[in-house]
C-alpha cells in the first residue's frame, strides 16, 4: 500500500514508518521539522516537509495518490493541550480534498471507559488519577476523536495505555473497548497494530484498545 504517515517525527510515528518500510509499503512522511525525523533513507520512502499543517493544498498534494493515512500527532508534554486536536483537524481536511478515506490514529486508553473485568486497581486509582492529572491532554485527544468520528472518513482510532520503548512482542486489542488489565504497550506495538487495523474491516468506525 502506499501509505502518508503524520506525526512522524514522534514516538509512534517513527515506528509506523519503520514497520510500514519493513511490510513492503511505500510511505510519505509528512513532518514539520524535517531535522527530527531519524529514520534512515529508503527507496520506498517520501519525506515532506509541511511546517503548518493547516495549509491544507500543501497537505493534500503531500499525500495524494495515498490508499491511506496514519496518525501519531499528539502531546509531547503535559502541556500541549491542543497537540492532537488542531493538527487532526487539518489532516482530516487535507484527506477529504485529497479523497482519501482511510485513517488510522493514536488517541489514549483514558479517553475511553473502564473495561468490564478491569482490575479494582485500574478503575478506582489508575483511570481515575490518569483523567484528573492529564485532563488537558485527555480532553484534546477527545476533541480528536469526536472530530474524527464525524469526518465521514472510514477511520480507527486506536487506545494504548502508558507507552514503553520496548519492541513488538505478544500484546492484545479489544474492538470497541479498552483492553481488561491493560497497563502498558510499546510504541512500536502500537504501530503495529495501527498497520494492521487498516486492512480490518471491524475496526472500521471503531475504537481498538491496544495493550500488553
Amino acid at each position: 500500500m502506499k501509505l502518508a504517515v503524520f506525526g512522524a517525527t514522534g514516538g509512534v510515528g517513527t515506528q509506523l514508518v519503520k514497520l510500514a518500510l519493513d511490510q513492503g509499503h511505500t510511505v510519505t512522511a509528512v513532518v514539520r521539522d524535517p531535522a527530527r525525523f531519524t529514520v534512515p533513507g529508503h527507496e520506498a520512502l517520501t519525506l515532506v516537509t509541511v511546517p503548518d499543517l493547516a495549509d491544507t493544498e500543501r497537505v493534500r498534494a503531500a499525500v495524494a495518490g495515498s490508499d491511506a493515512a496514519l496518525s501519531g500527532v499528539g502531546p509531547a508534554t503535559s502541556k500541549d493541550v491542543t497537540a492532537a486536536s488542531v493538527p487532526t483537524r487539518h489532516i482530516l481536511a487535507a484527506l477529504e480534498s485529497a479523497g482519501i478515506e482511510r485513517f488510522v490514529a493514536v488517541s489514549a486508553a483514558p479517553v475511553g471507559p473502564v473495561p468490564e473485568g478491569d482490575s479494582f486497581v485500574n478503575k478506582r486509582i489508575v483511570y481515575a488519577m490518569t483523567r484528573r492529572f492529564f485532563a488537558g491532554i485527555y480532553g484534546d485527544l477527545a476533541v480528536m476523536e469526536g472530530d474524527i468520528a464525524t469526518s465521514g472518513l472510514k477511520w480507527t482510532v486506536v487506545r494504548p495505555p502508558k507507552l514503553t520503548n520496548k519492541g513488538v512482542g505478544e500484546y492484545r486489542i479489544a474492538i470497541g473497548d479498552n483492553v481488561p488489565r491493560g497497563m502498558f504497550a510499546s510504541r512500536a506495538e502500537v504501530a503495529h497494530a495501527m498497520l494492521a487495523l487498516l486492512t480490518d474491516d471491524r475496526a472500521i468506525g471503531k475504537a481498538v484498545g491496544v495493550a500488553r
